[in-house]
This record gives structure tokens, sequence and C-alpha cells, in this order.
């Protein structure tokens, strides 16, 4: 059973390696891909720096072209998607979402922030379907259309695909963990801006119809 670990990273280059490190750690994850979509501050030579594979995108695709291009890339059967900015990322952590998948618990596992910091455990027990951390069955994720379309809407889609066909799903908390937020990191007024194309793009998501394709597979 093999695992694949896909981070899209858009310009994080000062916060990958937190990630990265803590995953180099976990004995049970076979391969660890990076896609930089369209960045342009050297995030892909610092991924690379870590010694794991690298897709570099020329033009910005958006989270959910990111990660369809990592899973066209993968052959694992099972997929662990994780953000390119958290902070207090733990091997427990990655054990914890991953676990039920292994185990045939859940098809999908969606990590939910806690005790990690106000705005974004609020913003995740508010809308936790907007989490970027998961664990899914590969088998599954690949029978989802649209990906591309979806931008930075892909974790609502998700969320509204497993819904639609019944997918087994679990919520797992990661406790003392949390993100950078987009005002940290590009500054207030160009974060608020980001913020609001962000929730844009889940807006028009779940308004989009997402299916399962109907060759392969059970459901």
């Amino acid at each position: 059973m093999k695992i694949t670990a896909i981070i899209p990273a858009y310009n994080e280059v000062k916060h990958i390696a937190d990630v990265l490190l803590v995953l180099k750690k976990v004995n049970i994850i076979d391969e660890i891909i990076v896609v930089s979509d369209g960045s342009c501050d050297g995030t892909a030579e610092k991924a690379r720096s870590f010694g794991v594979n690298v897709i570099e995108l020329k033009n910005n695709l958006g989270k959910g072209g990111a990660m369809k291009e990592g899973l066209k890339n993968c052959g694992a059967s099972i997929v662990l998607f994780l953000d390119a900015d958290l902070i207090g990322l733990t091997e427990k952590h990655i054990y914890n979402l991953l676990s039920p998948v292994i185990n045939d618990f859940a098809d999908m596992t969606i990590g939910i922030f806690a005790n990690g910091r106000l705005a974004t455990d609020l913003a995740q027990k508010i809308a936790p379907h907007l989490s970027g951390q998961r664990a899914v069955k590969k088998s599954v994720i690949d029978n989802i259309e649209n990906m591309y379309i979806t931008r930075y809407g892909i974790e609502a889609a998700l969320t509204k695909y497993a819904e639609i066909n019944n997918l087994r799903v679990d919520m797992v908390p990661l406790p003392d963990m949390t993100h950078h937020m987009k005002e940290e990191k590009l500054g207030l007024a160009k974060g608020f801006a980001a913020r609001l194309k962000m929730y844009w793009d889940i807006l028009r998501c779940m308004g989009i119809h997402i299916k399962r394709k109907r060759a392969g597979g059970k459901r």
C-alpha cells in the first residue's frame, strides 16, 4: 500500500521547509511531491533541497489544478494532501490523518485545527469542509471531474463530492496546529484581496455539480 504526500505550494519558500522536515521523518510515506504552482520566490528550489519530487508549473493553476498535476504523477493507493504553510505540524498529526484510510475505516479524512490560535480554529469550526489537510483513497479522487477549474475552492468541491457519493469521511482533530494567514504573508491589503478571491472560488465551487465518472469503482 503506497502512500504519497502531495503539497501544492505558491510562493511558500519561507514556510515549506517546516512541513517537509516533518514529512521526511514519517516512514510510512513512500513519496513526497511538491507542486510549485507558478511560484517565483524559490519555492521549487527549496523543496528540491529536501530531496523530494518537485513539479514546477510555469503558470499558476490554483490549488485544484496543482493538486491534479500532483495526482497525475502519483502511483500511490493513498494520498495525503497538506498545505505548505502549516505551523505546528507533527508526525502524530500525519499518522492520525492517514490511519483511518489505511485501515479502511474511512475513504477520506479531514484535519481540523484545534488549540492553534483563535482565528484559524474558529474558521475551521465554522467551515470544516475548507480544510486542506486530508488523506484520501486515490481510487476515489481519480474519479473527480473538474478539479482544474476549482482553483482555491477545491476543498469545498472535495467535501461536496464525498457527500454526493456517500463516502465515509472522518474528521480528525489536529491539536496545536495552525497556518500562516494570507494577511501575514502578503500584507493586510493584498492578503485581504487574496482572501476575497479564495472565498469567491469557494462559493463558485459550491455551485459546480461534481459527479463521479461511471467508469471504474463501485460507488
